[in-house]
């Protein structure tokens, strides 16, 4: 499994990951293309190398043609993303985000959900920060992350409310539920060391909180902050690696509900959403209710981090009223992507570790179905071709 740890030392802000990310290996290219589709005029990327103290990482600066962040509502940002041709598992991470978002400063303000006006959050560099953000896993090929406690810092900050104390009222309800350390007053020089959108993206991607996990890191990245303090350096650091917890069982959580009363058309968009919002497997199971009434067990295999926001979906996807939830071990192999060329394209492969040295593959699954559309050959043709171009390459 692929991992991204977020080590946040001095803090963590959207840019900050946006910035790590890309200096870890993201390609700026492909960012640039992902926010190209957005509804927002003249949004782009910038990407500097700077120096914090004796450090050096990667300054993201958000290009945009707006002249002043407009208010916008969740329903103005949910949009920009649903209507874009960003990649579904994307568009659903992203708008995780929003929500976390937008819950925070609903329960802050005391105001309805629907009726939170974002303020700093609503500008098209917060939208770039998330979008961005999660491209840049889906092009590292992360499917695990993993962050440090974050850093609380005391002091004041000034926003469209006045003077606020730190951490922010938003950013400390988007840290509520999350492992939280305090910083030395001389180290944070009362400056805001996490920011709502920072909290926001980490509170909802990451899976489990604490140390670097046991990996084996294959590139790290420093995404730098606009200050360049005189204590600490002011970046945030990825590593990125591979796992070596085959041995030691992951807990996750099993989400099931049981439906009777439902279209059966509606299943198989319900688990693409579940599946872009995080769940590690969808499965059905045909079942008998009570006097004899056929129904559907739907079960969520899922990071225990994702059981709210996954059980949301279930609520506003399909018929039921209620769910129920446990926690299970799971062992995994090893694994790693690869990607190969074949006679009709690239192509994708998962290879998993049996034993050190001994690996078993399969060819991704909707890599071959779009090469088999766009040639007119079977799905097993092309699946064939890239086992073939693997053994190729391996030897």
């Amino acid at each position: 499994m692929r991992i991204a740890y977020f080590d946040c030392f001095a803090g963590a802000s959207g840019d900050m990951i946006l910035g790590a990310l890309v200096d870890a290996g993201a390609p700026l290219e492909t960012l640039q293309r992902a926010l190209a589709v957005l509804s927002l005029p003249g949004l782009g990327l910038q990407a500097e190398r700077v120096r914090r103290r004796e450090l050096a990482g990667t300054k993201i600066t958000v290009l945009t043609a707006e002249p002043s962040p407009p208010l916008r509502h969740r329903s103005d940002l949910e949009r920009i993303v649903t209507e874009s041709d960003l990649s579904p598992r994307v568009r659903e991470t992203a708008l995780a985000v929003f929500r976390r978002l937008a819950e925070a400063e609903a329960r802050v303000h005391g105001s309805p959900v629907d009726h939170v006006h974002f303020h700093e959050v609503g500008a098209a560099d917060t939208v770039a920060d998330v979008v961005g953000a999660a491209v840049g896993l889906e092009a590292l090929g992360i499917e695990r992350i993993v962050a440090s406690p974050l850093p609380a810092s005391p002091g004041w900050v000034k926003g469209d409310h006045g003077l606020l104390p730190l951490p922010a009222p938003a950013t400390l309800e988007l840290m509520r539920g999350l492992p939280v350390c305090p910083l030395p007053p001389s180290s944070s020089g009362g400056n805001e060391r996490v920011t709502p959108t920072g909290a926001a993206i980490l509170g909802a991607w990451a899976t489990s909180w604490g140390l670097i996990p046991e990996m084996t890191p294959s590139a790290t990245g420093y995404g730098a902050g606009g200050r360049d303090d005189p204590d600490i350096p002011n970046l945030l650091r990825v590593v990125i690696g591979e796992t070596t917890e085959a041995s030691h069982p992951e807990r996750l959580a099993v989400i099931e509900t049981n439906i009777d009363d439902m279209n059966p058309q509606l299943f198989a968009p319900t688990m693409e959403r579940l599946l872009s919002a995080g769940a590690l497997d969808v499965y059905l199971t045909p079942i008998l209710m009570k006097k004899g009434r056929p129904a559907t067990l739907v079960s969520v295999l899922a990071p225990v981090q994702a059981v709210d926001g996954l059980a949301q979906i279930l609520y506003e996807e399909t018929t039921t009223i209620g769910v129920r939830w446990y926690e299970v071990a799971r062992r995994a192999l090893p694994r790693r992507w690869e990607t190969v060329e074949t006679a009709y394209g690239l192509v994708r492969v998962k290879l998993a570790e049996l034993r050190p040295g001994d690996w078993k593959a399969m060819p991704e699954y909707d890599d071959c179905v779009a090469l088999a559309e766009a040639k007119g050959v079977p799905v097993r043709v092309v699946q064939a071709a890239a086992a073939q171009a693997l053994n190729t390459k391996q030897r």
